[in-house]
């Protein structure tokens, strides 16, 4: 697919998608940069990569932080307090990465934004597709 295309997609996908998709999509996008810094680990520019994909994820992250932490966020309570710890989990991780880098160290970012991405992909039950 050419660039152009790539991008005009790209384009479509915003128009169309809800919050919750747009979020999935986010946290996939964030994952994938992720795991192309792990299996590029030691390579030329993997530095780079792996700070790129680095900051994408900790700006993704703050942002859910910010909307779990506004005041008209509508989600119950507990969710918002189980969410916004797993935001401190992530930062954690993120400078331990940051601080001492390995590669294995990037496993469980992956795994978190790819499981958080998986359930804001899932048809809420009730909801017709």
């Amino acid at each position: 697919m050419s660039r152009v295309a790539a991008d005009a997609y790209t384009d479509v996908e915003k128009i169309t998608a809800s919050g919750r998709q747009l979020e999935a999509s986010a946290l996939f996008r964030a994952a994938r940069a992720l795991q192309v810094a792990q299996e590029s680990w030691g390579q030329e520019g993997a530095d780079q990569r792996l700070e790129q994909a680095l900051q994408l994820n900790q700006r993704l992250w703050t942002f859910f932080q910010a909307e779990l932490s506004a005041d008209d966020n509508p989600l119950p309570l507990e969710l918002k307090a189980n969410l916004l710890s797993l935001v401190e989990y992530i930062d954690k991780r993120t400078f331990e990465v940051m601080a001492a880098p390995a590669p294995e160290k990037l496993n469980v970012l992956v795994a978190i934004n790819r499981n958080v991405a998986a359930g804001l992909a899932a048809q809420p039950s009730g909801v017709a597709a």
